[in-house]
Order: structure tokens, then sequence, then C-alpha cells
């Protein structure tokens, strides 16, 4: 008989206030799918750098003939078979370092040309314009300062270049945009948190009358309570469901139908990623309405 009661005062709240709950739902689910997006955009991240920083190298630039003016490094002309062979041993030695690859002028060149294909700049550079290096790939690729402080400075290297330079604007751009998202997503929630008071505030107050009632014969705090706070956490729950929809969407729409096709480069998350996603905004669209409807309702149990 009380469940009865309970399903039945909820039933009445959700209809009196119909406006307000598609209100709350919307914005629960706006904010939630964001929260959702920005947690699945920081795996991407850590996802990409791990792909790319596995693949970049630390290379070092040797000297060659036409380098003579360009530093004192280089004030001798090219560097010497000598001087490439005692680095290489040193870099042999060095614990940090995982594997050494030797790029000739002509290999530097082909990959130019591979890169920059039949384009005008193609043509505007010729095999002996390109330097001599070797690409270094380091087991810990953030320990790249060890390299250019023990070889930048050698006779015959030209320079010591960090490839993750290349890509550090590209991850420092997309973790701009998960704060943002994050900004947005935090704004969202205070609105759903607002309508959600106001709701169950206006609830309440249509309910006085049913709610002193109660009171007076006896009815606990929490039976009283019980409806109001259902009502809250079936709005945020329907609005977290849509949010659901909003992320499982984005990922096979836009990353897999579209953004996998353009983007080849790109490792993307999978659906394992997304499916950690799913159980937190589910519970934190239940509980987030309920809070905040038992925390609005203490004022009004006072007849």
């Amino acid at each position: 008989m009380r469940a009865q009661f309970v399903l039945s005062e909820i039933g009445v709240g959700l209809r009196r206030n119909l406006t307000m709950t598609f209100a709350v739902i919307v914005s629960v689910a706006l904010s939630l799918g964001l929260f959702g997006a920005s947690l699945l955009m920081r795996d991407q991240v850590s996802t990409m750098k791990g792909y790319w920083y596995d693949k970049v190298n630390v290379s070092i630039f040797f000297c060659n003939k036409n380098d003579a003016d360009t530093g004192a490094n280089c004030a001798k002309g090219a560097a010497t078979q000598q001087q490439k062979n005692d680095i290489l041993a040193e870099l042999h030695n060095l614990k940090i370092v995982q594997s050494v690859q030797h790029e000739t002028s002509d290999q530097a060149y082909k990959h130019y040309k591979e890169q920059f294909g039949d384009t005008p700049v193609a043509g505007l550079v010729t095999p002996d314009q390109l330097p001599e290096s070797f690409r270094v790939k380091l087991k810990d690729p953030t320990k790249y300062e060890v390299i250019k402080s023990a070889f930048s400075e050698r006779p015959g290297v030209q320079e010591v270049q960090d490839q993750r330079d290349t890509v550090e604007p590209l991850f420092n751009l997309l973790n701009g945009m998960n704060w943002a998202a994050i900004g947005v997503m935090v704004l969202m929630l205070i609105v759903a948190l607002l309508l959600i008071v106001n709701t169950v505030r206006v609830s309440a107050f249509s309910r006085r009358r049913e709610t002193g009632i109660m009171r007076l014969v006896g009815a606990s705090s929490f039976y009283i309570q019980m409806p109001f706070i259902l009502e809250a956490a079936i709005a945020g729950l329907l609005g977290a469901a849509f949010a659901c929809v909003l992320i499982v969407g984005g990922k096979a729409i836009l990353i897999n139908n579209w953004l996998a096709d353009k983007i080849q480069v790109i490792n993307f998350i999978g659906w394992d990623s997304v499916a950690q996603v799913l159980p937190l905004v589910l519970l934190i669209g239940l509980l987030m309405p309920a809070l905040a409807a038992f925390f609005a309702l203490r004022k009004y149990l006072k007849v």
C-alpha cells in the first residue's frame, strides 16, 4: 500500500511539473553528455600521446659541406666519419637509448620527396642540402634533454631536434578543448542542479497541504521525502540515459563512420573506453538529482 502511494505521488508530481521536468532531463542529458565526452577526450589524448611518443625520435643532424657558416659546431665544415663513430659509440652506451638508425642525405631526400610529392616545394631542395643524421629512439621520450645536453655542442653536430615538438601543439590544442568542454559541463551541471531544486520546491509547495497532513498523522520524514526524491532521480536517470545515447551515437557516427576514415593516422579509442564511461554517467544522473532534492526539501518538512 505504501509503495503504491509513493508511486502515485511520483506520477502526480511528474505530471504537474511536466515542463520543468523536461527541462531537467534536457539539461542533465547535455551536462552529462559533455562530462562523458570530456572523459573520452582525455582518454583519446592519452592514447594519442602513447602512440605518437612511442614513434617519435630524437634526431642528431650532422654538419655538411654547406653548413660552414651556420654555427661554431660547423665552422670546420662537414662532420668527419670519426666524429660520427664517436657519437654512435656513446649513444650505444647510454641506457636510455633503445635504438639508433643512421639516415644518409640520400635517404633524407627520399623521405622528403615522399612527404612533399609533386608540390613546388619538392624541387627547391637537393640531396646534398639535407643533413645526414642519427635517429635515436629513447626508452623514455621525456629524457630528450639528456641527449640534447650531451651532443648539441659537439663538433660536427648541426642540431639536436626532438620530434615531440611537432606533435606537442596538437596535444595542447586537444587538452585546451577538453578543458573548455569541462567548463561548459560544469556550467550545465549548475543549471541542471538549479532546475532540479526549483522543480522540487515547486512540487513541494503545490503539495504542502498533503505534506502537512502526513506530518500530523505521524509519517516519517523519509516517507514524506521519498516521492519528491524519486521524481528527481527518475528525471535525472532519463537525462543520463539520453546522455548515454549521445555518447554512443558520437562514438559510432562521428568517430567510427567519419573521423576514422578521414584521419587514419590517429589511433582512436575503442568501445571499451565508452563502456567504462556509461555506468559512471548513469550513476551520477541518478544520485545528483536525488541528493539535490533531499537537501532542497528539508525546510518543507517543518509544519
